[in-house]
């Protein structure tokens, strides 16, 4: 299974899923896409957090998992977001991927619900026995509510299909318990700590700044890869205001629907719950984007 997940290594990216007038715009979403494998993205995550998933129909959120596969054509991997706070539903959308062909399946800790560490590693056991394609750990206790413990993430590791986590539970030391006990490819859930948590073991990140700079992305992983570890070190100054935007302004994806919004890429949409950046938080995005180079100042 190591070889299965280390094809996975570099850069993921946390698509968004483009909408207008309401609806998925697929044209959209083709060009978003397109605009992944020519920056030369290893692998692409739709309808995650990111993407929106807790507000897309079942028939969306399939749809969208079979469309982009199709639109990659084998150019990428793909590994979409099939999680859910039922594990009944979420073995559901792990059948339909793997089934459309996805490379790995991208799960999210069960949320609200709150299981126990034995209900996650049954919850995660369950979906590893049910499908032949690889499973990532996504660990996200801001949103789940509970964090999927490194000794539960042990004896996951175990089991055939348990191949990547996702880590985004901020703690470095949980980062460090899991690479040196495993064997298992540890994505960066932050993009502000991909280079620490590389630092220590991890090897790569699924992305959400890297909707709209995913070369600059790559460089800094590459550099870290090749022992550049001063090039890698300048990557992460300059990426770092822009990935703490994307992160902290509003609830994710409202910040990078914006950005892309502003780089003339997708109309900005979100679903509600969620609402667009006030005229405040606009104008200090637009601040952020001119500074790094991708807009000009006004």
């Amino acid at each position: 299974m190591t070889t299965r997940a280390e094809k996975f290594a570099g850069l993921s990216v946390a698509m968004i899923t483009p909408f207008r007038n309401g609806q998925v715009d697929y044209q959209a979403l083709r060009e978003q896409v397109e605009f992944q494998i020519q920056a030369g993205v290893r692998c692409l995550c739709p309808v995650g957090t990111t993407g929106e998933s807790p507000t897309l129909s079942h028939e969306e959120h399939e749809r969208v998992i079979a469309e982009v596969i199709q639109m990659v054509a084998g150019r990428a991997l793909v590994m979409p977001g099939t999680g859910s706070n039922s594990t009944h539903e979420a073995l559901r959308l792990t059948r339909w991927a793997a089934k459309e062909k996805a490379d790995a399946a991208l799960v999210v800790g069960p949320y609200y619900n709150r299981p126990t560490q034995e209900g996650l590693y049954q919850h995660f056991k369950a979906l590893a026995e049910a499908v032949d394609i690889p499973i990532c750990i996504y660990n996200i206790p801001g949103r789940t509510g509970q964090n999927i413990l490194p000794e539960t993430i042990l004896r996951l590791a175990e089991l055939k299909n348990i191949a990547l986590v996702k880590e985004a539970s901020g703690s470095l030391d949980q980062v460090s318990q899991i690479t040196t006990a495993t064997d298992l490819t540890v994505l960066s859930g932050d993009d502000s700590l991909t280079l620490p948590i590389m630092a220590v073991g991890g090897r790569g990140v699924i992305s959400v700044v890297g909707n709209i700079v995913p070369k600059d992305m790559i460089a800094m992983i590459a550099a870290f890869d090749a022992g550049q570890l001063a090039d890698a070190l300048a990557w992460h100054k300059r990426l770092f205001s822009l990935c703490r935007e994307m992160l902290s302004l509003a609830t994710n994806p409202i910040p990078i629907k914006s950005a892309m919004k502003m780089l003339g890429r997708d109309t900005g949409e979100v679903r509600l719950p969620l609402v667009p950046l006030s005229s405040e938080q606009e104008a200090k995005l637009r601040r952020t984007l001119a500074a790094y180079g991708l807009l000009s100042a006004r």
